[in-house]
């Protein structure tokens, strides 16, 4: 599965109704991937919902360092990539962090992802958490 921001808000934040649901999907998960540019607009999501911002920073970390999960470094390559997606589908209202997660689920052959996001289903993709 893909790990995407609105799932990680969910495994993050234990009084989202989504928590155990959210924590089930990420034990029974047999790959697990992350792009830094999720890590990113998870803490802004943090500092606008005004969650404690250093519980949610070691929380990436522990996701980070835990080696249970794969994280892909964003390179040019792929942000330009990523970019040519959302000029492709300017009908779309998705984020560029979307587009590098559809571009990299699809090259890494995962169909389901840990969100809430709708966007996710419009790229084809398995959205695995209610919004």
């Amino acid at each position: 599965m893909l790990l995407d921001t609105s799932g990680l808000m969910c495994l993050f934040d234990q009084r989202d109704n989504r928590h155990a649901l959210a924590t089930k999907q990420y034990q029974s998960a047999t790959r697990r991937l992350i792009h830094n540019y999720v890590f990113a607009e998870f803490v802004a999501l943090v500092i606008a919902r005004r969650a404690p911002l250093a519980d949610a920073l070691r929380f990436t970390q522990s996701i980070h360092h835990s080696g249970e999960v794969e994280v892909v470094w964003v390179d040019g390559g792929l942000h330009e990539r990523a970019m040519r997606l959302l000029a492709e589908r300017e009908d779309k209202r998705w984020t560029l962090c979307d587009a590098v997660s559809f571009i990299l689920m699809g090259a890494s052959r995962i169909a389901e992802a840990l969100t809430t996001d709708h966007d996710f289903e419009q790229a084809g993709f398995v959205r695995l958490l209610d919004r």
